[in-house]
């Protein structure tokens, strides 16, 4: 079994198609099988309006990629036994002892219930705490989190601690551990770690997962001399269009006062590209232990209420991702049934991707990383998700 170079390379054309019209900004795209890099890409502009090409050194904000290296570093926690997945998230955070779960009413004066069981470790982990995000605009408690400026980002100068202070004083969605819903979790996750650690997460990131796995480009600031390396943000205009964006493209240029565990880190393609073999391996890669391979498999199972998959206990926040046949473990989605998802794919096929545009996923079956990386808010514009599954698979001969 191989990754047939000449067969990905329709993958190249498709995407260089949508540069030229004007759709995708570039790309960077690897493929590792069996341990070893099968196909690499680069094309279109890291900053089109200064005419810099993508490298391969390029530098992207990771958004919600961010997520599954925060998952991995609690779950390192975990094996040391300094955390366990019941533990009450509030044993960490205090202010989480008295949550409450909205009933009905509205942003401003909402009728919520006391909880009828703790938050809990695994509950950040599988997105099952009922804690949510503003930007998505479809519930009452996104309307409190937009109004606290809790939407895109958090309120400027506030450290990760006073953020998750303020989040448990917000209303849950749901009672932990009965549905999922796409929040900040992993933000709270972690400050669990942090707490946990006694070290800040850029620094638990640093010691315990990118400096053994010799991520260097990765963390949650680009460092001034390698700023020129950071790929300029676009979103997608009401023509399909797309436009720079040097709001958003701040990020990384800057360190944040909030750590953020769910959308903080900047990283390139060879970096994350290694993080994705990490999980492939079982937690090891040559040579490097960061997990135990017992752990990752654990991590990769369905963790939803009743072994449901996203279409029954998801709120459907992301029309560009399959939910059919979806579940989700302790931070990552997880393919439960392939034919179910109507996209190529391969059952207990694992990963994530962001809003803006990066996806990556891990193929145990197939013995397959995958790692996309561009700078396009929001990621349903393009049918990323399907496309790059379908390319891949078809490229797998022999």
């Amino acid at each position: 079994m191989t990754v047939d170079g000449e067969r990905l390379a329709r993958l190249d054309r498709y995407l260089a198609s949508l540069v030229d019209a004007g759709r995708l900004p570039g790309w960077s795209f690897a493929v590792s099988h069996r341990g070893e890099l099968a196909y690499e890409s680069f094309g279109g502009h890291r900053d089109r309006e200064a005419g810099l090409p993508v490298e391969p050194d390029t530098i992207y904000r990771l958004w919600s990629m961010t997520k599954p290296v925060t998952s991995v570093a609690a779950l390192v926690l975990v094996e040391e036994g300094v955390l366990s997945l019941q533990d009450p998230v509030a044993r960490y955070i205090p202010e989480f002892a008295d949550a409450r779960v909205y009933r009905q009413g509205p942003p401003s004066r909402p009728v919520t219930d006391p909880l009828t069981e703790p938050i809990r470790l695994w509950h950040l982990l599988s997105h099952t705490s009922g804690l949510t995000y503003g930007f998505h605009r479809a519930h009452p408690v996104d309307e409190i989190y937009t109004a606290a400026g809790y939407e895109w980002s958090t309120p400027p100068g506030l450290s990760l601690a006073e953020c998750c202070a303020a989040w448990a004083g917000f209303p849950l969605l749901f009672q932990p551990g009965t549905a999922w819903n796409y929040g900040v979790s992993s933000d709270v996750l972690g400050r669990v770690v942090e707490v946990a650690s006694g070290q800040p997460l850029d620094k638990f990131f640093a010691d315990r997962v990118f400096g053994p796995l010799g991520m260097r480009d990765t963390g949650f600031v680009v460092d001034p001399g390698q700023r020129d390396r950071l790929a300029a943000f676009y979103t997608v205009g009401p023509d399909g269009g797309i436009a720079r964006n040097d709001a958003l493209g701040t990020l990384g240029t800057v360190e944040p006062a909030c750590l953020s565990g769910s959308a903080g880190l900047v990283s390139t393609l060879g970096d994350y590209l290694r993080f994705g073999r990490l999980l492939l391996g079982g937690g090891e890669v040559d040579g490097t232990r960061v997990l135990g391979p017992r752990t990752v498999a654990y991590m990769t199972r369905n963790h939803l209420p009743g072994g449901a998959d996203l279409a029954a206990v998801g709120r459907p926040v992301f029309a560009e991702m399959p939910w059919a046949g979806v579940g989700f473990g302790l931070g990552f989605a997880v393919v439960l049934d392939s034919a179910a998802t109507k996209v190529p794919s391969s059952d207990g096929e694992y990963g994530w991707h962001s809003a803006a545009s990066t996806i990556f996923w891990v193929d145990p079956a197939e013995e397959l990383t995958a790692v996309f990386l561009t700078q396009l808010m929001p990621s349903s514009a393009l049918p990323l998700h399907s496309r790059l599954r379908q390319f891949v698979h078809q490229a797998i001969v022999g």
